[in-house]
């Protein structure tokens, strides 16, 4: 649901669910974007706008399906419920693709560093988070993430180069989060533990990525391969946590067991076959939009299902943040060069 810029941008994905394979998205996936493309990919092109819609619309619905999940079952068996349904879909398709799990004990090591900031931590501190917050400031910490991500690639990265352009857009989406939380009323009506929180967990997405990055930009397995292994590792790790810190539930609702199932099967698993098929078909500029669209619809579920309430303050905090994260994403246009005068070939 990190949802989130693709890491290819540097502060990338979703919303929470960008696995360590979409990192390597610009590496891996230039092909379908240059001139030698498969026809069969530029003829799908008329249809890329509705599953863009339709990612918005798990990802958005991502936050709510944590909110009902927790009313039911602990945060951790959230967690590790979304995680298990999540690998099961990866899996399926590495089942009917035939492929394979990568042999590299190295790319193991790697992902499983990745496993826990990518998947693990952020799921875990979302759900915690929204025992005390609602939906929509989850929602709307979540699309920060670019934000943390251009302050730690400016550190991170030494080709990522500040530009006044994206400083301004850091420090107009830092207003913006001041602004939700209402900081001019001493963050009166949040709670500051679910609010770092969320917060924290939108952090540990672009410190993921920019792991990834360094480390397995050049793999060369498959991105579901990848995902697929990490996705499995990320649900070994919330599985001991969990066995270890939380009982078996004495009653499963139904209610917040379909939540739990939609988050992992369509929220997590399902969420990035639809994020790769757009990275591959349309790029990662255009696929890391959808960014700026699930705190809009996180926002619009929260209150229009569950009934939380709605200051001024947050709606308008949430259009700064946005704002600030996409100038944050910003290139600047390179000047085309003069065309060189040539000879023609006629006499």
């Amino acid at each position: 649901m990190a949802p989130a810029p693709l890491p290819s941008s540097d502060a990338d994905s979703p919303a929470g669910t960008a696995p360590a394979a979409a990192a390597t998205t610009s590496a891996t996936t230039s092909a379908p974007t240059s001139t030698s493309a498969p026809r069969k990919a530029r003829r799908r092109g008329l249809d890329w706008r509705l599953r863009f819609g339709i990612l918005c619309l798990v990802w958005g619905f991502s936050f709510l399906f944590i909110k009902v999940g927790t009313q039911g079952y602990a945060p951790l068996q959230v967690t590790f419920g979304r995680l298990a349904f999540g690998t099961a879909v990866l899996v399926a398709v590495l089942v009917v693709k035939r492929e394979r799990l990568p042999r590299s004990a190295r790319t193991w090591g790697h992902l499983t560093v990745a496993a826990f900031f990518l998947n693990a931590l952020p799921f875990t501190l979302f759900a915690y988070a929204e025992l005390t917050i609602p939906s929509t400031l989850a929602g709307i910490c979540n699309a920060s993430s670019p934000l943390w991500g251009m302050a730690l690639s400016l550190v991170a990265l030494s080709e990522d180069r500040p530009t006044r352009r994206r400083v301004a857009g850091l420090g107009l989406g830092f207003l913006g989060v001041l602004t939700v939380l209402g900081a001019w009323q001493g963050f009166s009506g949040t709670d500051p533990a679910g609010t770092a929180m969320a917060l924290g967990a939108s952090l540990s997405y672009p410190v993921g990525w920019i792991y990834v990055r360094r480390t397995l930009a050049g793999a060369a397995d498959s991105h579901v391969a990848l995902s697929g292994t990490q996705m499995l590792l990320a649900t070994v790790q919330v599985g001991v946590v969990t066995a270890l810190f939380t009982s078996a539930p004495a009653s499963f609702p139904l209610g917040p067991l379909l939540a739990v199932v939609a988050l992992g099967a369509l929220g997590t698993g399902f969420a990035f076959l639809l994020q790769y098929g757009l990275v591959a078909e349309v790029g990662p500029t255009t696929a890391q939009m959808v960014t700026y669209f699930v705190p809009v619809i996180a926002t619009t579920a929260g209150v229009a299902l569950l009934g939380e309430q709605l200051s001024w303050n947050t709606p308008v905090g949430a259009l700064i943040v946005l704002a600030g994260a996409a100038l944050t994403q910003s290139r600047p246009r390179r000047g085309r060069s003069p065309r060189p005068r040539t000879r023609s070939s006629r006499p």
